[in-house]
C-alpha cells in the first residue's frame, strides 16, 4: 500500500508551538554495554543495549539520547524489578516475510535518504536487523510467560512492505507477529498506541488470516492515514488534537475491547509515549499516569504480551517508560 506524499515529521515539528521543546540531552553518566541483571525471578524484561546508540544526526528527533538517558533511568530505579537482555538480529527468513526482496536490497545497500525523516546511516541494516530481532526474543519471552519490552531503536512501525519512512526501516512489530504466526499462534492483536498512525504495520497485516491491527493515533497527523478501517483486520481509532486525557482513555479503552473480541493468544504493542502533553511532534494531552494505566490495562487482558519502543521524543521519556511499566508490572 502505497501512500501519497506527507509532510515529513521533521517539518511537522517546526509547526508546534516552542513550549513544546526537544530537551534531550546527553546522560548524565555513561551506560554500561550490559547492565546489571537482576534476579530471575523478576518480573518485566527488558532487551536493549548501547549499540542501537551508534548511530545519529545533529537535531534529529529519533535520537541515541531516547535509549542512553531510558537505560540509565531504568537502572537507577527500585520500583519495577528488572532482568536485562542483550538483542539478537532477526535471520533473514523473518524479515521476508514483511518486505518485499528489492526493499531489503535498499535498506542494506543504499546510501542514500529514504526521505526528509530517514536518512541512510553507516551500518543502518544491521541496527534495523537488530531491533527487530529484539522484537522477536520479546515475543518468544511472552509466549513462555516473561513480559517484555524491547529498548532498541530504530523504530519499526511506518515501514511498510516496500519503504522505509518516518524514522523507520524494518516493521519489527510486523515482522515478530509474523514469526509467532509461523511458530505456532494462531491469533495475534497488534496494539498501537504511539501518537501517529502505524500505516507501515497495517499494510503488510491487511487482509493476513490469524493477524489483527489496532491503532489509537491523533488525526490529522503524520503520516496522514489511519482515518478508516482498513481491509477486514486492521482497525483505527484517530482521536483529535488536544484530546482530553479522559476521553483518550475512553478510545483507548474501546480499541482494547476491540481486541479482546478478536481473542488473540498473543498481544505485540507498538509503544509509542508521543501522545504526552509535552512531546514535541504531536498536540495530545496524556501524562505519566496515563501510561501507566494503558499498562495496567494489557496486564488485565491476561494473554501473554510484547511490546516494543516506537515513538516518544520529549524529555520524559525514560519517565513516560518508567510508569508504562509500573502499570504493567502490576499483579
Amino acid at each position: 500500500m502505497r501512500q501519497e506524499p506527507v509532510p515529513t515529521r521533521s517539518s511537522a515539528l517546526k509547526a508546534i508551538p516552542p513550549r513544546r521543546h526537544m530537551g534531550l540531552g546527553a546522560p548524565a553518566s555513561p551506560v554500561s554495554d550490559s547492565p546489571v541483571a537482576s534476579p530471575d525471578s523478576c518480573f518485566m524484561n527488558i532487551i536493549t543495549d548501547k549499540q542501537c546508540a551508534d548511530y545519529g544526526m545533529a537535531g534529529h528527533p529519533e535520537r541515541p539520547a531516547r535509549i542512553l538517558r531510558s537505560i540509565e533511568h531504568l537502572q537507577q530505579q527500585s520500583t519495577v524489578p528488572l532482568t536485562w537482555h542483550a538483542p539478537v538480529p532477526a535471520e533473514p527468513d523473518m524479515v521476508a516475510r514483511a518486505h518485499e526482496p528489492a526493499h531489503i536490497r535498499l535498506v542494506e545497500t543504499s546510501e542514500e535518504a529514504f526521505d526528509g525523516d530517514t536518512p541512510w546511516y553507516p551500518g543502518i541494516a544491521a541496527h534495523a536487523l537488530r531491533s527487530a530481532g529484539g522484537a522477536v526474543q520479546a515475543m518468544r519471552m511472552a509466549r513462555e510467560g516473561k513480559p517484555t519490552l524491547s529498548l532498541l531503536r530504530p523504530p519499526g512501525h511506518h515501514a511498510t512492505r516496500d519503504h522505509a519512512m518516518g524514522f523507520c526501516y524494518f516493521n519489527s512489530i510486523a515482522i515478530a507477529s509474523l514469526e509467532a504466526r509461523a511458530s505456532g499462534v494462531r491469533r495475534v492483536a497488534v496494539f498501537d498506541f504511539d501518537v501517529h498512525h502505524g500505516n507501515g504495520t497495517e499494510d503488510i497485516f491487511r487482509d493476513q488470516a490469524g493477524l489483527a491491527f489496532y491503532s489509537v493515533h491523533q488525526h490529522p497527523c503524520y503520516p496522514g492515514t489511519g482515518t478508516r478501517n482498513v481491509g477486514d483486520n486492521c482497525f483505527n481509532y484517530p482521536v483529535a488534537p488536544a484530546t482530553p486525557r479522559d476521553s483518550y482513555r475512553k478510545v483507548l479503552g474501546r480499541a482494547l475491547e476491540d481486541l479482546k473480541a478478536f481473542q488473540p493468544e498473543l498481544v505485540g504493542v507498538s509503544a509509542g509515549f508521543d501522545a504526552y502533553a509535552r512531546d514535541p511532534l504531536a498536540q495530545e494531552t496524556l501524562e505519566a499516569e496515563d501510561f501507566k494505566w494503558i499498562g495496567a490495562q494489557l496486564t488485565a487482558l491476561e494473554i501473554p504480551v510484547f511490546a516494543l519502543l516506537e515513538g516518544g521524543y520529549s524529555k520524559d521519556l525514560p519517565l513516560l517508560i518508567h510508569a508504562f511499566l509500573e502499570g504493567w508490572s502490576r499483579t
